[in-house]
């Protein structure tokens, strides 16, 4: 099967080229590097050109209101294309509870995206998942001043990225689900909690997570409103294996 991943040397996107390859399609990975513009519309005929498959994987650049205008237009660009080129299933990369949300920019503008999708002429499938474990860190470093970490108790439930992107490679070869389908990982856990996790097992630093409900991003979702609803898919990694596995132990 020939795939083509739209933000294919990404963090996501470049997880799903390898895994699409090693069991035996043609996945290609394209993104403004490789000559493909979602934003202005350049090279993309040539990047959907006798594809069976397009996955969006892209991210906007900002998290503010203006995510809105480009995710908007890249899907809107990228949906004619792969009309055009009579693509048989589309397939976007989203992120579990933003209708939930409705306060935060990006994710309205995430659900404005999968709207797009929705109302196309192409087949297609979109693809929820919860936080990925490996952006914890990013997370955490947004509220991080001199060694205190302040995070809100929100009950996050993250994903190994890897395991997220098996899901989206299932989805991606097969047929067109017209749905959503929700991800997650095996475990719900308080964001404060998992920043202690995550500091726990880290050989050294100074840092230490206060709890704070006002500090960052996280602080405008209530309740379990981003973990994974009724009907989702699990994973089967918990975060503190995933921790363990990849924090180097002192010799």
């Amino acid at each position: 099967m020939r795939i083509s991943v739209i933000g294919g040397t990404g963090f996501m996107g470049s997880r799903l080229v390898r895994r699409l390859v090693a069991e035996g399609h043609e996945a290609i990975a394209h993104d403004r590097s490789t000559g493909c513009d979602l934003l202005t519309g350049e090279g993309l005929p040539q990047a959907v050109a006798s594809a069976d498959v397009v996955v969006n994987a892209i991210d906007a650049p900002s998290f503010d209101a203006a995510a809105a205008s480009f995710f908007r237009t890249t899907a809107d660009n990228l949906l004619a294309a792969a009309e055009r080129a009579r693509v048989r299933h589309a397939v976007l990369l989203s992120i579990v509870g933003i209708d939930r949300v409705p306060q935060v920019d990006y994710y309205r503008a995430k659900l404005l995206q999968e709207e797009r999708f929705k109302h196309s002429a192409v087949a297609w499938s979109i693809v929820r998942s919860t936080q990925f474990m490996e952006f914890v860190d990013k997370i955490m470093s947004w509220t991080t001043e001199g060694n205190t970490v302040r995070l809100p108790s929100t009950p996050l439930q993250p994903v190994a990225a890897d395991e997220a992107v098996q899901f989206l490679a299932e989805v991606s070869v097969g047929t067109p689900l017209k749905s959503i389908l929700n991800v997650a990982g095996p475990d719900v856990i308080p964001l404060d909690e998992l920043g202690r996790l995550t500091l726990k097992a880290r050989p050294e630093g100074d840092l230490r997570v206060v709890t704070d409900e006002s500090a960052g991003l996280f602080a405008a979702v209530s309740g379990g409103a981003v973990t994974a609803p009724k009907g989702a898919r699990l994973g089967s990694v918990h975060y503190v294996r995933w921790l363990t596995e990849r924090t180097p132990h002192p010799a």
